[in-house]
């Protein structure tokens, strides 16, 4: 087994040994506590168990799938374009950059109220914020690798008399994509709390942000705990399987 092979192994072992610390934490809390305000693990499960049944479940799931993977890979397609021609452009670099990180700052949240008066409620202005709060980290890493390219490469492909469209698919593109693919992890982490952070409220259609505000409103404490325990398992499955295999796939050379 080779190092990173071995990096990831510890990797899911500490995952299992996180939850396994916080469903603990969790039990230990609903015993101290009446059961209208925190319900235990084995009750939180079995609601789990039920919602798993329904259909309603299943359409809100598939509704934030979709306005995930839209803003998403928006964000992902947007942030390479801009990263590779805002780092390989000495004259806008800097000013581009300082605007991104600037505007990172923002709470993806924050955009909600305008884009809810752009375009009424409906699923764009969820899918848009979930864009935003992905695409600033894309951009920067993608930016920042750019412009870690090596001077020898650059000046090897101009003097071969490589365009500018082929500097960027054949030199920066192969060069920037290990940083592209760490800094799309991190962009699935912000697209991921944009998403249910919107959908709570937007409230436009079923949801999981909407399934867990509407919990709350009603005081349901199971369905709250239910819901966030269906976050969280969604985020680390997504993270820790979809995009650690794409990872793997992509940057197969360097886990061998």
């Amino acid at each position: 087994m080779s190092d990173k092979q071995a990096t990831g192994v510890a990797s899911k072992r500490a995952y299992v040994i996180a939850i396994a610390v916080i469903l603990f934490f969790w039990q230990v809390a609903a015993w101290f506590l009446p059961d209208f305000l925190m319900p235990d693990v084995s009750t939180a499960f079995q609601r789990l168990w039920e919602e798993l049944n329904s259909a309603e479940f299943y359409q809100g799931l598939a509704n934030s799938m979709t306005r995930l993977g839209a803003g998403y890979g928006a964000a992902i397609v947007a942030g390479v374009v801009l990263g590779l021609v805002g780092g390989s452009l000495n004259a806008v670099r800097s000013t581009l950059k300082a605007a991104i990180i600037i505007l990172q700052s923002i709470p993806s949240i924050a955009w909600v109220p305008l884009f809810l008066i752009l375009m009424g409620f409906g699923n764009l202005p969820i899918i848009v914020v979930v864009a935003i709060g992905a695409f600033f980290p894309t951009a920067l890493s993608v930016m920042n690798a750019t412009e870690s390219v090596e001077k020898v490469h650059i000046a090897a492909a101009r003097v071969m008399g490589a365009s500018r469209m082929q500097m960027l698919k054949r030199v920066y593109f192969p060069a920037v994509t290990p940083e592209l693919i760490t800094g799309a992890q991190l962009a699935f982490g912000n697209a991921w709390r944009a998403l249910i952070s919107a959908e709570m409220i937007v409230g436009f259609s079923a949801g999981l942000g909407k399934s867990l505000a509407y919990a709350g409103e009603i005081a349901d404490m199971t369905g709250v705990m239910t819901n966030i325990l269906v976050i969280a398992i969604l985020a680390a499955v997504i993270d820790q399987v979809i995009l650690e295999r794409i990872k793997h796939r992509l940057l197969r050379y360097q886990y061998l």
